[in-house]
């Protein structure tokens, strides 16, 4: 009885901690990000100490594209120009983002979104924490 109280607390904790996202949060996804690390299932982490590419997102609304990009010494990026396009949706109070390329179509649970914090998560429970992007120079 005091195993099932005690994990009924416990859950009940994890979910309040939750952020709860407003519409207007949802702009601040345009930009660039750079992951940080992944969380799997079981609670381990996959650090990314280097990254090759960053993600850059573009938002009309609650429509636009997600684009990799590398960045460059001189403080600009290149790209591919292969973009996935990209659509916000509310279920049940929660945010998704929804994928479309000429491959496939996939959604993301946004899990929290602040000025330089997001976190997505993806139907494997997979957490994909990123940084805000802050573009460098050598010159």
């Amino acid at each position: 009885m005091k195993k099932a109280v005690g994990f009924l607390v416990l859950t009940l904790m994890l979910i309040s901690c939750k952020q709860t996202i407003a519409s207007k949060d949802i702009a601040k996804i345009n930009g660039y990000w750079e992951i940080e690390k992944v969380e799997l299932p079981d609670g381990e982490d996959k650090d990314y100490k280097v990254n090759p590419t960053i993600d850059y997102f573009e938002l009309k609304g609650n429509k636009g594209f997600r684009q990799k990009v590398m960045p460059q010494f001189d403080g600009t990026y290149l790209t591919n120009n292969l973009k996935e396009t990209i659509e916000i949706t509310q279920e049940s109070g929660d945010f998704y983002i929804n994928y479309t390329t000429q491959y496939g179509k996939w959604k993301e649970e946004i899990i929290e979104i602040k000025d330089s914090v997001l976190v997505l998560k993806n139907k494997e429970n997979l957490e994909y924490h990123y940084k805000k992007s802050v573009p460098f120079s050598v010159k």
